[in-house]
């Protein structure tokens, strides 16, 4: 079965169940401060997962585009990868844990859908704590299908529980399905720890919040899962790993043109696997409007090219290759994902300049290599690089770890690749720290400061065309109860008269106490009406469109107030460059009062 086979038929068999289909979103979240990136089809359902009423209903289905750089030091083994398509299905207050597990199990083994025999199945449910209690209502539906006690593992929070840590909010128990991919004969038993079992979906139970005192019961219990596409397409096809599926193959042969080899190896080595996963991430990144960086999202795609180039050098490639192989990516899913083939000569031309601006920076860092070794004095017998310096060589300048070992035994040196390592973890551990204070994991915000300022984007949205003119677009926000940040396109750094002005019309907007109103229509009304839609796609073939009086109106999906008086004085505290084209603004709002719809 083809990727694009299960693609449909997971979206048939959920239709079929009473699930309205929706578009995938953009990798970029729209309005949610807890990820850099879409990681899980979830992200673009926040609200709703919260209780907002979906236009679609209670039952939805997708597959979702999805970026996780979490386990990139894993990428490049049979199942991880960074860029990758999440099948998901969710009861918003609707069904639970018997429907969920009942559906999961007939796609997974009845033959008119995936056929998998169900001696290759195991699962895994919560075995409960001092928090919350065994998940007995998980273990007793899979005995009911014919389970053995064998083959149900019983797991702590750290395999079997989803939701925030160490924060308050919604959260609760899940249930994974594994398949094993060892050959020969299944073992009888379970062993979630034996890596030839591989998850292949997840089916997470909200039915807690989490409070400062405890867990309490959710007034509304939801159900959310995700199946990894490339992971159960290697699967279905019998292959040991990802990279040998349609979804791969084309790319890595195009990789050994490049080369110039004319056979295709069977086994690919790690760091071809690494190139075919980065460039595929890379081609979606810049399709959903991130461009290389030194901030956020732009950070992640500059670091993910530069590690493809750096492997393309190890396998001797001296030439730009990546516009090369991200023409096959995509052929490979403009079908699927027709925006591909919309930016097709964006990405193209933004892999090349990357490409050269990375040769410019790699030329620096062997200056500051040569300029290193060059005070090391001759009659030193043991001449080492330290891990400090050779780290300093990577952060600062930009030099990979695996050049700068080539670069010191041509010149007699050895590197101190454990001190190196060593100041690599420490700059993880710092960044990890700064993450933890960004990514609050779960679900965002949903207070009533988050509200005011949500709805002070639209109001900053229109304010900015108004002042700049009709290019500008939303690139992409980010909301906490403290601030705004708001991306926009617009090539020049704007002046502090335009920024007086921006303010002036947003605060006039809120001085007329304009009534906030929310109408559901089909997406051509919300278009006939003037809404703006730069996320049409992740609400479906009905929308929620969000006026503020006759000022501004766009299809939204998030929390607002209910009049714009509330909102208090909005006040523009920064405004810089975000990335190429891309300009930012940050601010804040003072004095607003509660009162959220």
């Amino acid at each position: 079965m083809t990727a694009k086979e299960l693609r449909d038929k997971y979206i048939a068999f959920f239709v079929s169940k009473g699930h309205a289909r929706i578009n995938s979103a953009s990798l970029v979240p729209e309005n949610d401060p807890t990820v850099l990136f879409t990681t899980a089809g979830m992200h673009p359902l926040v609200p709703f997962l919260l209780g907002e009423r979906h236009p679609l209903g209670s039952r939805l289905v997708n597959y979702q585009k999805c970026v996780r750089t979490g386990d990139i030091a894993e990428v490049g083994d049979p199942v991880h990868l960074t860029f990758f398509e999440m099948l998901g299905n969710w009861s918003l207050g609707d069904y639970f844990k018997e429907e969920a597990i009942e559906f999961s199990f007939e796609f997974l083994t009845s033959a008119e859908w995936l056929g998998l025999p169900m001696e290759f199945l195991a699962v895994s449910v919560f075995k409960g704590d001092d928090d919350a209690p065994f998940d007995r209502e998980a273990f007793d539906k899979w005995s009911s299908l014919g389970f053995p006690d064998a083959r149900i593992a019983k797991l702590p929070k750290k395999d079997n529980w989803w939701g925030p840590a160490g924060q308050a909010g919604p959260c609760g128990p899940d249930t994974e399905m594994f398949y094993w991919c060892g050959g020969g004969e299944v073992p009888e038993t379970f062993d979630p720890d034996d890596k030839l079992w591989v998850e292949i979906w997840n089916d997470v139970f909200m039915q807690y919040n989490k409070t400062e005192t405890g867990y309490e019961p959710l007034e509304q219990r939801n159900v959310d899962t995700g199946m990894g596409v490339e992971r159960v397409t290697a699967i279905l096809q019998g292959r040991s790993n990802c990279y040998e599926t349609e979804l791969f193959k084309p790319v890595l042969d195009k990789l050994d043109e490049i080369r110039g080899l004319s056979e295709h190896p069977n086994e690919r080595m790690r760091g071809e696997r690494i190139i075919a996963d980065h460039s595929r991430t890379a081609v979606f990144m810049l399709a959903d409007g991130v461009v290389p960086g030194n901030v956020d999202q732009n950070y992640v795609l500059r670091r993910i090219i530069r590690s493809a180039i750096q492997k393309g050098r190890r396998l001797g490639i001296s030439e730009s290759f990546l516009p090369k192989l991200a023409e096959v990516v995509v052929s490979i899913y403009s079908d699927v994902y027709p925006e591909l083939q919309k930016n097709a000569a964006a990405i193209l031309d933004e892999m090349e300049r990357e490409e050269a601006q990375f040769a410019r920076t790699l030329e620096k860092g062997v200056r500051e290599f040569e300029k290193l070794v060059s005070c090391v004095p001759e009659h030193i017998l043991r001449k080492v690089i330290s891990g400090k310096n050779a780290f300093k060589l990577y952060d600062t300048y930009g030099l990979p770890i695996e050049i700068t070992e080539e670069l010191a035994a041509e010149k007699g040196f050895e590197v101190d690749l454990k001190g190196y390592d060593k100041a690599f973890k420490k700059h993880q551990e710092l960044s990890r720290k700064g993450a933890e204070q960004k990514f609050k994991g779960g679900l965002a915000d949903d207070s009533e400061k988050t509200a005011a300022l949500h709805t002070a984007t639209h109001l900053l949205h229109k304010a900015l065309k108004l002042t700049l003119g009709d290019h500008v677009a939303q690139k992409g926000s980010n909301i906490t109860a403290e601030r705004l940040r708001f991306d926009f396109s617009h090539p020049d750094k704007m002046t502090p008269e335009q920024l007086a002005e921006v303010e002036r019309i947003v605060n006039e907007v809120i001085d007329a106490d304009y009534p906030v109103v929310c109408e559901e229509m089909n997406v051509e009304e919300a278009k006939n009406t003037g809404a703006i839609g730069l996320f049409v796609d992740k609400y479906g073939e009905r929308v929620k469109v969000y006026s503020v009086g006759d000022f501004s109106k766009e299809i939204c999906g998030g929390p607002h107030v209910q009049r714009s008086g509330v909102l208090g004085r909005f006040k523009i505290k920064k405004e810089e460059s975000s990335s190429r084209g891309v300009r930012r603004i940050k601010a804040v709002l003072d004095g607003a009062t509660n009162e959220k719809d």
